[in-house]
């Protein structure tokens, strides 16, 4: 006999209220097995314009990064630029005291993967690559991206590695249509990055966000299949973040971290990330971080 499946029932139609088109939609994908967004992922028209407001800042911080960063630049610079700016447009940088992250920002060199901590002690050099991720608070409204910069004249590789994180990110928008499942999307990334020879991290993902820092669901960018993890419907804000390796995916900790938030590659080899804030539409996606 087979194991009947048990069903998570994330969506519920609220008493009293009528059944949409929409309910129905998403209840059918319920039905069949599939794991659907709670209620409360899917955003109103007043809460997508809090974030789409909050990202207009988010974007404006990346912006000045952009115009001021330089060999011979300190990340504690960076970060002082990045809560300054954030500051004078009346917002908060969330990274700043986030379960005891010091700075308002993560700057990740060369073969850090993510989570780097500003220094007065790191400065940039000629070749480095670097990322920069911010995350912006505007009246309780959340926004998330990160780009990455070349330090002047790099090395061709990691000139390559910099370019194709940047299309596994494109190919990954490409893919992410409503009514689809996060592996479509992560398969997409997957196999663009294999197909350059790179590799996709495995243990760090992207997630939702907007009313809070982090919210489901988990963003995987890496797959083997379609179908699988959260069906994604028009409402739903998330980030699409891949982390690209030149090596292997795996990652480690930084022994020299206190605070266990830096993640190295674990062969030492050069990594690299770009980061939008992504709402869901009928129509595709809508970057709220540009």
């Amino acid at each position: 006999m087979n194991k009947k499946v048990k069903i998570k029932r994330n969506w519920k139609v609220p008493k009293g209220q009528p059944l949409t088109a929409f309910d129905e939609k998403i209840l059918s994908f319920q039905e069949a097995g599939c794991l659907v967004p709670k209620n409360s992922l899917i955003k109103t028209p007043q809460q997508i314009e809090g974030i789409r407001r909050s990202g207009v800042i988010n974007t404006g911080v990346l912006d000045l990064v952009a115009r001021e960063i330089h060999p011979g630049m300190t990340t504690l610079e960076i970060d002082k630029l990045v809560y300054e700016y954030t500051k004078d447009h009346g917002a908060t940088p969330a990274p700043l005291n986030y379960y005891g992250f010091p700075n308002s920002c993560c700057t990740s060199i060369n073969d850090v993967v993510c989570h780097g901590i500003p220094s007065a002690d790191e400065v940039l050099e000629e070749g480095d690559i670097i990322n920069v991720d911010c995350t912006t608070i505007l009246d309780g409204y959340y926004a998330d991206a990160s780009r990455m910069f070349i330090i002047g004249k790099t090395t061709p590789e990691r000139e390559k590695l910099v370019r194709v994180a940047k299309e596994c990110l494109e190919e990954g928008m490409k893919a992410c249509k409503p009514w689809t499942f996060v592996s479509d999307m992560g398969l997409a990334i997957t196999r663009h990055a294999h197909k350059n020879g790179y590799t996709v991290v495995r243990e760090y993902c992207g997630h939702g966000v907007g009313n809070e820092f982090h919210e489901e669901p988990e963003v995987e960018h890496y797959a083997t299949r379609k179908g699988a993890g959260m069906l994604l419907v028009p409402g739903m804000v998330f980030t699409i973040e891949p982390m690209i390796n030149g090596g292997g995916w795996e990652t480690c900790g930084d022994e020299m971290d206190p605070t266990e938030w830096i993640a190295l590659t674990e062969d030492g080899e050069d990594s690299a990330q770009w980061e939008h804030t992504f709402l869901m539409t009928e129509d595709g996606l809508e970057i709220l971080t540009y």
